[in-house]
């Protein structure tokens, strides 16, 4: 795999399936990276955050960044590697994309081009188009920072694996040994929201998954501890602007 990510080309394309439940160990690329899964879902997670990836959507890892990476459900994954300067994100963060009808055709396309392909060529010509649509792509808000404080982010890791909604901020600040107001003032500084809205968002990510496995919306809405599918949705619409329908595999 190292070699072929060495090839002297600007962009290089490599389609591989995963079993549900398959996990890629923390490890780094020397190119930033486009991940795009046809089925499935996909959480990539940093020492810093989260994100989860639903079906046909994508996810832009720059280059150097320690990543893992869990698969829930059999995810046909598409993924384009590209040098450094190609993808441009200052920031150097990790991102959801939403992925155009062009950029689904691009991808299946780029993924049967051989490694060495002519750049000069009709081959050469695809992967320049690839170049310019992949910065076009709207960002999408589905990422969850984690704490970098060790007990807080192993708290926040255990909850984002398998949601306990029914615990209050002071089940939270017992089990850390905390008065209220320092877990606060902690988990502000540690994720830059409050508690609340950390796991508002927590909620909703966890809940992918479970969407795109094709799961009743009122059986996840309950088990995340809302009072009725209404409210799961009303809360689900506020954070990620769509219906969780939007996101059911089963419904497409």
């Amino acid at each position: 795999m190292s070699s072929f990510r060495e090839v002297p080309r600007p962009i290089i394309a490599l389609g591989t399936d995963y079993p549900d439940g398959h996990v890629i160990a923390a490890h780094r690329h020397d190119r930033d990276q486009l991940l795009y899964g046809l089925t499935g879902v996909l959480m990539a997670s940093t020492p810093q955050g989260a994100w989860m990836m639903p079906p046909q959507r994508g996810m832009l890892i720059p280059a150097g960044v320690i990543h893992e990476v869990r698969l829930f459900g059999d995810v046909k994954m598409r993924s384009l590697y590209l040098r450094p300067e190609q993808l441009g994100t200052p920031d150097r963060q990790c991102k959801v994309v939403g992925i155009s009808s062009l950029m689904r055709h691009l991808l299946s396309e780029a993924v049967t081009i051989p490694a060495e392909y002519d750049v000069d060529g009709r081959d050469g010509a695809l992967m320049t188009l690839i170049g310019h649509e992949i910065k076009r792509l709207p960002v999408l808000p589905l990422s969850l920072p984690l704490p970098e404080h060790a007990s807080l982010g192993a708290k926040c890791r255990a909850f984002l694996a398998s949601p306990t909604p029914h615990e209050t901020i002071d089940d939270w600040c017992d089990h850390l040994g905390m008065s209220r107001r320092s877990f606060t003032r902690l988990f502000r500084k540690e994720t830059g929201s409050s508690f609340v809205e950390w796991r508002q968002q927590a909620c909703i990510l966890a809940a992918l998954p479970r969407l795109a496995a094709g799961q009743a919306i009122t059986t996840i809405a309950l088990d995340l501890g809302y009072d009725n599918p209404a409210a799961f949705s009303n809360m689900f619409r506020r954070i990620l602007g769509t219906s969780p329908r939007d996101y059911r595999t089963a419904d497409r």
